[in-house]
C-alpha cells in the first residue's frame, strides 16, 4: 500500500512517515501544497493524508481539484481545527474522512486502514484468493489454514497482487504501490521478493496448486481460479 502524506510541519510530517512506514506502509512525503497536488495528480496513491493549512495551495483546494479531475483516491483530512463548520468543509470538498490535531497515531493508523479497506472490500479486514487469506489488521497470512509468515515487504507485496486477483501487474506498478517514491528499487528487486513469497506461499505447500503466476513479459498475477 502507498500513502502520500501533504504537511508543512515536518516533525509531524516525519513522524506520521516513520509510524506508516513500520506497518508497512511505503510513503511519500510533500511538505507545501503545490507539491502535494502535483503528487496526488500524477501518481497512484491508496490513500492520501492532507492538511488543511498548506502553503501553496490548502488542502480544500487540493481535495477540490482532485475530485474534479476524477481522481477518486481516498482522502483522510487533518486539521488544527475542530469547529464544525471546517470539518463540513473539508468532508464537502470530497474528504473521506478527518482527524484533528493533535490526534494519537493509533487513530490515523485505523482510519487509514480502514480507507484502504474501503473501495474493494467493503469494509472487510480480509483477502481471501483461493485457500490464500491474508488480514490486513492483524497482518496474519494463512493457506489452508496453515499460517505463513512474512517480512513487512513481502506482506506488502502479497496483498497488493491479492487485491487485484487474476489481474496482471508488472513491475513498475509493484514498485510503485510497495516501495516508496524516494526508494532505490530495481526490477530484479521485484523478482527476488516474487521470489520469496513463492517459496514460502507455494513451494511451501507442495501438494497444492501455485497460486503466484509469472506472465512473462508482462507481470505477475495471483491465480483466482
Amino acid at each position: 500500500m502507498r500513502i502520500l502524506v501533504v504537511e508543512d510541519e515536518h516533525k509531524i510530517a516525519n513522524s506520521i512517515k516513520k509510524g506508516l512506514a513500520q506497518e508497512g506502509f511505503a510513503v511519500d512525503v510533500a511538505y507545501d501544497g503545490t507539491e502535494g497536488y502535483d503528487l496526488a495528480s500524477s501518481e497512484e496513491y491508496d490513500v492520501v493524508i492532507l492538511d488543511i493549512m498548506l502553503p501553496g495551495m490548502d488542502g480544500v483546494t487540493i481535495c477540490k481539484k482532485l475530485r474534479q479531475e476524477k481522481n477518486h483516491t481516498p482522502i483522510l483530512m487533518l486539521t488544527a481545527k475542530g469547529q464544525i463548520q471546517d470539518k463540513v468543509q473539508g468532508l464537502n470538498s470530497g474528504a473521506d474522512d478527518y482527524v484533528v490535531k493533535p490526534f494519537a497515531f493509533e487513530e490515523l493508523l485505523a482510519r487509514v486502514k480502514a480507507l484502504t479497506r474501503r473501495p474493494k472490500n467493503g469494509g472487510s479486514t480480509k483477502l481471501l484468493v483461493n485457500d490464500l487469506e491474508l488480514d490486513s489488521v492483524s497482518y496474519e497470512v494463512k493457506r489452508g489454514g496453515v499460517r505463513v509468515t512474512l517480512s513487512r515487504k513481502e506482506f506488502s507485496l502479497l496483498e497488493y497482487l491479492m487485491r487485484n486477483p487474476g489481474k496482471i501487474i508488472n513491475k513498475d506498478q509493484i514498485i510503485a504501490h510497495v516501495w516508496d517514491y524516494d526508494s532505490d528499487v530495481l526490477p530484479n528487486t521485484v523478482e527476488v521478493y516474487i521470489g520469496y513469497l513463492r517459496q514460502k506461499i507455494d513451494r511451501g505447500f507442495p501438494g497444492k496448486k501455485p497460486l503466484i503466476q509469472t506472465i512473462r513479459g508482462f507481470g505477475y498475477k495471483v491465480e483466482s481460479n
